[in-house]
């Protein structure tokens, strides 16, 4: 078997906030990684602060773009010989009314966080077979658990990348490929930062149990273990990483409060 350091793994939406910390996680466990992005300018600063070490390769791509995405595959095959963990982070959002959303906004928030996934799996399954299997994680949401309000097409999407992974695990287990999917809750990232008002952030830990938001690291954690081989075992499920916000219903503050 190829040890750790012979391992690559491809993370999409690799430019900043979760997917960085996960390639920031991977390098630290000696992985080569491939970052792909549609923000090209972010992901070249990205490359730079991570150092040229050999290790890592970025690749420009919208993932919602079949072509595109084979043309990274083979980009990054040709540069490391092989994949063995994709991560689809790649996501994006339009926070409105249901009424209020248009239908090309609609679809490309499916297009991304839906169709990306079905993507990327579909070209680097093959690849990951060539070496007897691998690793796919899909970066799923809370919002995909339950429902809120202005989040109709992002947690529409999520909620079906939640079954697009248990289909993947059905019908990819025999060939060595392990699917699973990590649901962060609300997460310190810069966009949480400025678009979480004071009062959104108050109701968010009048509803965690662990009383705070969780940090890039700690979802990168998660990721990095389902593609260990500590996780050989695992495959289908959903890990919510959320500091037990889809555990509860109502009442945490009033308990909070008791004497």
């Amino acid at each position: 078997m190829m040890g750790q350091s012979k391992k690559v793994a491809l993370v999409t939406g690799a430019a900043r906030g979760i997917g960085r910390a996960t390639v920031e996680r991977f390098l630290e466990d000696n992985w080569r990684v491939a970052l792909l992005d549609i923000d090209g300018k972010t992901l070249s600063l990205t490359e730079t602060a991570l150092g040229n070490t050999g290790k890592i390769m970025t690749v420009t791509c919208d993932v919602a773009e079949p072509g595109q995405v084979q043309d990274g595959i083979d980009q990054i095959v040709a540069r490391f010989g092989r994949i063995d963990a994709l991560v689809n982070n790649a996501g994006t959002a339009v926070f409105k009314p249901l009424l209020d959303t248009e239908f090309e906004e609609w679809r490309r928030v499916l297009d991304v966080n839906l169709s990306g996934p079905f993507i990327c799996s579909q070209a680097c399954a093959p690849v990951m077979m060539q070496n007897g299997g691998g690793s796919i994680v899909n970066i799923t949401s809370i919002s995909g658990l339950r429902a809120s309000t202005l989040r109709v097409a992002y947690g529409t999407s999520k909620a079906g990348l939640m079954h697009l992974t248990k289909q993947q695990a059905a019908e990819l287990g025999e060939v060595g490929i392990r699917v699973n999917g990590v649901s962060p809750g609300p997460v310190d990232t810069a966009m949480a930062k400025a678009v979480h008002s004071k009062e959104i952030r108050a109701d968010y830990h009048d509803a965690i149990p662990l009383n705070r938001y969780g940090l890039e690291r700690e979802i990168a954690d998660a990721v990095c273990f389902l593609c260990s081989e500590r996780a050989s075992y695992i495959t289908g499920q959903i890990l919510a990483v959320d500091g037990g916000f889809d555990a509860v219903g109502i009442g945490l503050p009033t308990l909070r409060n008791e004497p």
